[in-house]
């Protein structure tokens, strides 16, 4: 069974076919998804999918990019994130690609979310892009190893790696992985151990190979997998396997429910 570690099924292309979505996963041996929140004005919506499906769970945050939203707060977060199908604090991070003036309401909105997930003991899912040196700095002014988390979707060098797994970090790979030319970020994945790997799809967003150009959706991150698997000269089984008790470590308030 395999675990897509960050989904956005509340996302129109994907919330609008939801039973077709749920049921690639199945044909995939895809056994669950976490399904990760981007505002507080939209997060019923994706608490109401974990709701809905036992295998499905639900994260609350605010990703770096809106300016124009819901600001959290510690209480806020503290308190949406005691639901039971709640198993993570995020979206957060920060992004100064679209952010070009690397805001200091963005570092600040970052700093809320780690202490939200150290006050409720729930890791952290942390978007970094282009703004490394801040992220990691902010991670360790504000003892973000106490929650512990994962750099999603990650792109950044080696040397980033080793900063957030030294600070106990996993690190999650998408379908960028399997691009051709993602070649420096191919080297990393085989570099990680193993027991700090996991595996994304960040649907409706980054479709693997053989998929690239179409609508992301859940069941196709066993192709991470079996790149991952490829890159590593490892058995696609250890991968799954691998990367499937490590979701359940890392999201411990995740319950395993094995069809």
């Amino acid at each position: 069974m395999f675990v897509d570690s960050h989904c956005h099924l509340d996302f129109p292309e994907l919330a609008q076919r939801e039973d077709e979505v749920l049921a690639t996963m199945a044909a995939n041996r895809v056994g669950h998804a976490l399904c990760v929140a981007v505002k507080l004005e939209e997060f019923p919506r994706v608490l109401a999918l974990a709701e809905r499906h036992p295998n499905l769970f639900a994260s609350v945050g605010v990703h770096p990019d809106g300016d124009d939203v819901e600001e959290p707060d510690v209480a806020r977060l503290v308190a949406l994130a005691d639901h039971p199908k709640v198993v993570a604090i995020g979206e957060t991070g920060l992004d100064y690609y679209w952010q070009k003036g690397a805001p200091e309401w963005q570092r600040e909105r970052f700093r809320t979310h780690i202490r939200a997930a150290r006050a409720c003991g729930k890791p952290l899912i942390i978007h970094t892009r282009a703004a490394a040196a801040d992220t990691l700095r902010l991670m360790r002014e504000e003892d973000a190893t106490e929650a512990g988390g994962v750099m999603h979707c990650f792109t950044e060098t080696r040397e980033v790696a080793e900063a957030a797994l030294d600070l106990g970090f996993y690190i999650s790979f998408s379908g960028i992985v399997t691009f051709r030319n993602a070649t420096d970020l191919k080297a990393v994945a085989q570099y990680v151990p193993l027991d700090r790997l996991l595996i994304e799809t960040d649907s409706p967003y980054l479709a693997p190979v053989p998929h690239r150009g179409r609508t992301n959706e859940p069941g196709w991150v066993i192709h991470v997998a079996e790149e991952i698997a490829r890159l590593r000269s490892e058995p696609l089984e250890r991968i799954e396997a691998a990367t499937t008790e490590n979701f359940f470590r890392l999201f411990r308030h995740a319950k395993e429910s094995r069809p």
